[in-house]
């Protein structure tokens, strides 16, 4: 039986996972996290979640910079509403600083635009990759958090962002595609990138038991196949009628509706991330702000 095969079947598996601990205590001594939030599959409510995680942030007092790391097919900015006179691009090229190009969001939090209909920067070149490094590292003071949201799928941008995050947050549904998709994006990044430890969120499901039962098949499937990647359960966001409503309006859903039930999800998932003991692991290689990270 092929992997694709047995993880199609696991997804029909009855399974349940422990409940999550919400953690209230100190925050870390980490001064930067850097977090991208990425899937196999498109349509699984990625940029939503990390523009509505960058306002649950916010409210914890922190400061926010989201990088909108599809670099060809922006949306972050459609998202939340604004026209950025310049994008990532214009850094790319030597147009302008990051400090031109960085916006304000109507929300608070800043963002790093990204261009639309520039197929060039689908493919960043090794030089581009190392430009940019060094750029963001000028920038190393100025935030808290900087969350990374990836396009979709296995491309060379996927893994270059996901690879130079400090910590990754794998999307997914209850759809067998999108199971299958996030096993390829971790076998992957596992086997060719040697990256071991993935946060696991489930996204736009009726309860508990489904989010459970969704994780359970993907752990089972990584454990079989994959033996050493870690994948950490972070929760689960409901369905809720309110969502499409704010993607509409083009305001995150934790800023017009806090109170709702995904709202509540995504704030509790923000304080989950923020207030759990993490230990700093480069895993091998460089990563974004890595010299302030070599000084936590």
């Amino acid at each position: 039986m092929d992997q694709a095969a047995g993880l199609r079947k696991m997804v029909n598996m009855e399974t349940t996972v422990p409940p999550l601990t919400v953690y209230k205590n100190s925050a870390p001594n980490m001064p930067l996290r850097v977090i991208s939030v990425t899937s196999g599959k498109g349509g699984v409510g990625k940029t939503s979640i990390t523009a509505n995680l960058a306002v649950a942030f916010q409210k914890l007092n922190k400061r926010v910079l989201i990088l909108d790391a599809d670099l060809g097919l922006a949306n972050m900015d459609i998202m939340l509403g604004i026209n950025p006179r310049y994008t990532i691009g214009n850094v790319l090229s030597g147009e302008k600083s990051l400090e031109d190009v960085i916006v304000t969001t109507p929300v608070g939090f800043k963002l790093l635009p990204a261009a639309s209909g520039m197929q060039e920067l689908t493919e960043l070149g090794e030089d581009q990759k190392r430009f940019l490094l060094n750029e963001l590292d000028a920038i190393n003071e100025d935030f808290d958090i900087i969350l990374i949201d990836t396009s979709a799928g296995i491309s060379s941008n996927v893994m270059y962002f996901n690879f130079a995050a400090m910590e990754r947050i794998v999307v997914l549904t209850n759809e067998p595609t999108s199971l299958t998709d996030a096993y390829a994006l971790i076998k992957v990044l596992t086997g060719k990138y040697n990256q071991k430890r993935f946060k696991v969120l489930i996204n736009l499901v009726q309860d508990a038991s489904e989010a459970d039962r969704i994780f359970r098949s993907l752990s089972i499937a990584v454990d079989k196949y994959l033996q050493s990647p870690s994948l950490d359960y972070v929760g689960w966001i409901p369905y809720d009628k309110m969502i499409p409503k704010a993607i509409r309006r083009q305001k995150p859903l934790v800023d017009t509706h806090p109170d709702s039930p995904a709202s509540k999800s995504i704030i509790a998932l923000a304080e989950r991330i923020l207030f759990k003991e993490e230990e700093l692991n480069f895993e091998g290689d460089i990563k974004f702000f890595w010299r302030r990270l070599l000084n936590c």
